[in-house]
């Protein structure tokens, strides 16, 4: 489980406080060693190499610094190497000279098996030379300086002395690497211990605790060593099975990246440290185009190119910045510390930049770009929510515009705080089901068959009672719950389709979905999942769009709106003539349903230019082959007209209004003939019906 955001081997600049402080700990390290060096009797030392006691120690403390025990999967919580338990051993046993010998040398074999940068090694040869002395001096408070020549076995009585030279080499390891990664990440040395120190005392308290055990046996029966190799090992594998679980509940499984959890414990953290004169940004990432390359070279590869992306990301960023995975082809980054809004567009353009640069795979070359959406606290958002929306109204907005990269803009977000608290109700209301779908009927208007029903979302707040959707909808259009809001939507249509379909009343289903659905690629694969789901043929459901779709860029809406057609989904336009709309675009989209806008149908009857548009409407979208359907038909009249102009559907009060999913249910069952094709004559009794 390598960290793919482990940054620790690549140097610290020359003249940085990082540097100075590796710098100065490792100088001071190396010179305790020295020192211990000097003070060891070369004669003694000779003899206890003679001894296959020495050398058992020394081959457990080298295997001791291969592989850490790791105890949490938080970056900061480093792992506690089990040669810890044996070089205290050597401590308690011959002394500081022959414990900082070996450990040295079993660090130094740690860098070079796991390729450790020069630096570290260095560093770490460093500190726990600095932690055994600390230790060794304890020890010689209490009268204890052990030596090769007269080696120490402890007593139920030193246990007091043993204790607290345990306590001083944990502190000063601790604390020296806390610093280190403090400095290195530029976090808060004291939030570092917070998250540190528990995690690690517990281990460290096992490992030195059985310490005194060993050097019991070491005087006693030397040969018995070996076998604290076992609860060891039982230490290592039930750390590990713990740390793998805490990492697959707070990491992204296909990248290692943090997923969205840690996230939100990670952007808690920095907004709690961050200081008056800092900001703290988050940054929203979604890929251009990804559903291209899996469609032609599959998900493995599509996966491949995920990760080759993660790897980009985390090497683009500086230590301590977060780089997550939110799901599908979207990732977030977390600046804990940036310096103004110049900065932040400047790490987003290096983000780019990084991810620009052709990848190979399968022997192909793939262009990858992103959209970028950037939102700063204090800024924009108090808190992590509002950050992670704001940043996407912003990503949304550089996507629609092709911008690459855009910062959030208070005058192109219609989100006020009340609407913004509305927001949070709306997220609690898709998570807790209490959203609505009401039905309206469409009915032919040459012969009264039902042609299907649209699925229209209703909103009981518990507060403030009924909520339009024109209020609440939009607003989730700019947020990232517009994803989730329309994924309930299509699973609750396709829900209730299915009861239809499945007691023979075949009527299609019309669900309203916004042009930003059709940025989501992942669309057709989730209708394809439901309707297999639901065992529903493609024809059960229609998707409505509106008509402004073809008044901006469709670069990315084509490749939805393809996918869709292949599944046999089919598309209607609505609102038509609201908009501005060319032929050529109008036939470019593969819709075969087009929607007259209620605003021209409703006054067919009283002005003469609005039955103008709507005869006009009627043949344009006759010539090319599509259906026309008017809705607002709330009289005898309008739908007689529209019957005479050619209209095909009708749908408005005229027929019913928009009903909970039993009342529709009924209205379908008394007109069972009319919905399985059977129909009657377009008579005034349908409005008495409704």
């Amino acid at each position: 489980m390598t960290d793919p955001t482990d940054t620790r081997d690549t140097g610290p600049r020359v003249g940085t406080p990082l540097w100075a402080f590796l710098a100065g700990i490792t100088v001071i390290g190396f010179t305790a060693l020295v020192v211990a060096m000097l003070r060891l009797d070369a004669a003694a030392l000779v003899e206890v190499a003679r001894t296959p006691l020495f050398w058992v120690l020394s081959v457990l403390v080298i295997l001791g610094e291969l592989r850490p025990v790791m105890v949490s999967s938080h970056s900061s919580v480093g792992g506690t190497y089990p040669s810890t338990m044996f070089t205290f051993a050597v401590l308690l046993h011959f002394g500081l000279p022959v414990a900082v010998l070996m450990q040295a040398v079993g660090v130094a074999m740690n860098g070079v098996v796991t390729r450790k940068a020069w630096h570290r090694a260095m560093f770490n040869i460093a500190q726990s030379t600095l932690a055994l002395t600390a230790a060794a001096v304890v020890l010689g408070a209490f009268g204890i300086v052990p030596s090769p020549a007269a080696p120490w076995e402890p007593r139920g009585t030193d246990l007091l002395a043993i204790a607290l030279a345990g306590i001083a080499y944990f502190v000063s390891r601790a604390t020296l690497v806390s610093g280190a990664v403090a400095l290195h990440e530029r976090r808060s040395i004291v939030r570092v211990l917070k998250v540190t120190v528990g995690p690690q005392s517990l281990v460290y308290a096992a490992l030195l605790g059985l310490a005194p055990l060993v050097v019991v046996v070491m005087n006693h029966s030397p040969g018995l060593v070996p076998l604290f190799v076992a609860p060891l090992a039982a230490v290592y594998f039930t750390a590990t099975m713990s740390m793998r679980r805490d990492h697959q509940a707070l990491h992204d499984e296909l990248t290692g990246l943090p997923n969205r959890k840690m996230l939100i414990v990670s952007t808690e953290e920095a907004l709690a440290e961050a200081r008056q004169d800092e900001r703290v940004g988050l940054f929203l990432l979604d890929l251009d185009r990804f559903k291209e390359v899996n469609d032609t070279m599959g998900h493995p590869v599509g996966d491949r190119l995920l990760q080759m992306v993660a790897h980009r990301l985390t090497h683009s960023v500086r230590p301590g910045d977060v780089v997550a995975r939110l799901g599908g082809d979207e990732f977030a980054v977390l600046l804990p510390s940036i310096r103004d809004t110049h900065a932040a567009r400047e790490v987003a353009a290096r983000l780019r930049a990084a991810l620009t640069e052709p990848v190979r795979l399968e022997g192909m070359a793939f262009d990858v770009d992103a959209s970028v959406g950037i939102a700063l606290y204090p800024d924009h958002a108090p808190d992590f929510e509002l950050l992670l929306q704001r940043a996407d109204v912003a990503m949304y907005l550089a996507k629609e515009g092709r911008t690459g990269v855009e910062l959030y803009q208070p005058d192109k977000d219609r989100n006020s705080p009340e609407r913004l608290t509305l927001l949070g109700d709306l997220r609690r209301a898709i998570d807790n089901r209490d959203l609505r779908l009401h039905y309206q009927p469409k009915v032919h208007l040459g012969g009264g068959a039902v042609q299907g029903v649209e699925a229209l979302l209703r909103w009981c707040h518990p507060v403030h009672g009924p909520i339009a959707p024109s209020d609440f909808v939009p607003l989730a259009e700019q947020s990232y719950l517009m994803r989730q809001l329309t994924a309930y939507v299509i699973e609750e249509a396709l829900e209730q389709a299915a009861r239809w379909w499945h007691t023979g009343v075949q009527v299609q289903v019309s669900v309203n979905i916004s042009a930003r659905d059709l940025l989501d690629s992942a669309l057709p694969e989730q209708l394809e999942v439901g309707l297999a789901k639901y065992g529903l043929p493609p024809s059960a459901i229609q998707l409505e769009v509106t008509e402004r779709i073809l008044t901006g860029d469709q670069a990315y809406t084509q490749e939805t709106i393809k996918a869709l057609a292949t599944l046999g989904v089919p598309l209607a336009l609505d609102d038509f003539g609201t908009g501005y709309s060319s032929l050529i675009r109008l036939q470019r989209l593969a819709v075969s349903e087009v929607k007259i806008d209620a605003s021209f149908v409703r006054r067919i009857a009283d002005s003469e230019d609005d039955d103008r548009i709507v005869r006009s409407i009627v043949d344009l979208v006759r010539s090319l082959g599509l259906r026309s359907v008017a809705e607002g038909v709330e009289s005898d009249e309008v739908a007689m007209r529209l019957a005479q102009m050619g209209c095909d559907v009708g749908q408005g009060w005229l027929f019913g209004r928009p009903m909970p999913a039993a009342d529709v249910t009924a209205w379908l069952r008394d007109h069972a003939e009319t919905a399985t094709g059977a129909g009657y004559g377009f008579q005034p009794e349908v409005s008495r019906s409704a």
